[in-house]
């Protein structure tokens, strides 16, 4: 495969990738373990390059009566990659992919006008074990341990034959490969890696050695959890008292003192702000003046914001970013006229979730912000 059908190849995935990613760009964040089904697909294109066994070569022509005079080598070219995986859990994933690391070859020059010339490709299967330690809600970085199992096919050409043992061979191993980089999440969807790779390889004609692979890829994560609308919810309702007998006449009896009462308000945390963000959006800040709106009429004694995050990433980050989170919604409360001295503020990072971390639906409920309000109301709703 040429290096433009390569490159033509993996523009076609990128583009595809990119408009599924567009085609939900309204949904929600959730986080970087993403999915329901815990599938993804992916693909990488980069710069391979082997090392062309030079002295091995020299000694065989040597062996058969001719003096090297010239030797030159094409050690690099252009390698891709296609995969899917299955996510095992918040650290670990599988992945099988199919790999063609490009074609390596050398030019030979010999003393009485000999020369000999040969190429290598090599293209196969993987599979890896991946392990993902996520620093930041969307930095993570990744290394694998995997075999592959690869076939070389080998061509040499030239009047110098005899130094080998035929002017074509093919060979298929099974052999070992290792990996580290790292992954950038652009999206709930949509992933950058950027990875090296070495890939042990035999050669077809008796040799062993290695391959390397520096390439970038975008993962594509399957399934989406569906969007949660932040959702007030009100106090239950007070039943309504039993009339007094009427017997006589009775003087009209006082007004009932305002009774103390407490509200709760969960927001989704996608709902008030942007991914891995602290900053109230617009369309937070609406909700926020929502429920100002269905406070009306209550005497405010306190107000408690606190946020709470998923399990993803470091918990000491998660903590600060709750806190954070927090303290913003306060800052638009006091903004819009409310006592700051009556809001308080907490972060409880991922120590208080609601549902299971393990599932996309889980860490989207464990995102959030609640507001609680205490204080005695005066005018009906």
């Amino acid at each position: 495969m040429t290096i433009a059908k390569k490159l033509g190849t993996l523009s076609a995935l990128a583009c595809a990738m990119l408009a599924m990613q567009a085609a939900q760009a309204e949904e929600p964040f959730v986080n970087p373990d993403w999915a329901n089904s815990a599938w993804y697909l992916g693909a990488g294109v980069g710069r391979s390059r082997a090392n062309i066994d030079q002295q091995r070569l020299t000694n065989s022509l040597q062996a058969n009566g001719a003096t090297v005079t010239a030797f030159n080598t094409d050690q690099r070219d252009t390698g891709y990659k296609l995969f899917v995986g299955k996510q095992l859990n918040r650290y670990l994933a599988l992945e099988l992919g199919y790999f063609d690391l490009g074609q390596f070859g050398f030019d030979a020059t010999t003393s009485g006008n000999g020369t000999l010339n040969g190429e290598a490709g090599f293209r196969g299967a993987n599979l890896d074990l991946l392990a993902q330690l996520p620093l930041t809600e969307r930095l993570s970085l990744l290394g694998r341990v995997g075999a592959n199992y690869a076939k070389t096919s080998t061509h040499f050409g030239g009047n110098r034959l005899a130094a080998v043992t035929g002017p074509d061979h093919s060979e298929r191993k099974l052999n070992a490969k290792a990996g580290l980089g790292l992954e950038y999440k652009l999206s709930e969807a949509l992933a950058l890696r950027g990875e090296v790779e070495r890939y042990r390889v035999n050669d077809a004609v008796g040799n062993r050695g290695d391959v390397d692979l520096l390439s970038v890829s975008l993962v594509y994560k399957l399934g989406r959890p569906a969007h949660s609308a932040p959702v007030y919810v009100p106090p239950p309702a007070e039943a309504a008292p039993a009339p007094a007998p009427v017997v006589t006449p009775l003087p009209p009896p006082p007004p009932k003192a305002p009774q103390p009462t407490s509200e709760k308000v969960s927001f989704a945390a996608e709902a008030l702000f942007d991914f891995d963000n602290s900053a109230v959006k617009p369309d937070g800040k609406a909700a926020l003046d929502d429920l100002l709106l269905k406070l009306r009429g209550m005497d405010t004694e306190v107000m408690v914001t606190v946020g709470h995050t998923d399990s993803v990433g470091a918990s000491d980050y998660n903590q600060k970013l709750s806190l954070r989170r927090a303290e913003a919604v306060k800052a638009y409360l006091v903004s819009k006229g409310v006592d700051a001295t009556r809001i308080y503020t907490e972060g409880k990072g991922e120590t208080q979730p609601l549902a299971d971390n393990r599932t996309a639906e889980g860490r989207a409920k464990n995102r959030r912000v609640t507001v609680e309000v205490v204080g005695t109301r005066t005018v009906a709703k």
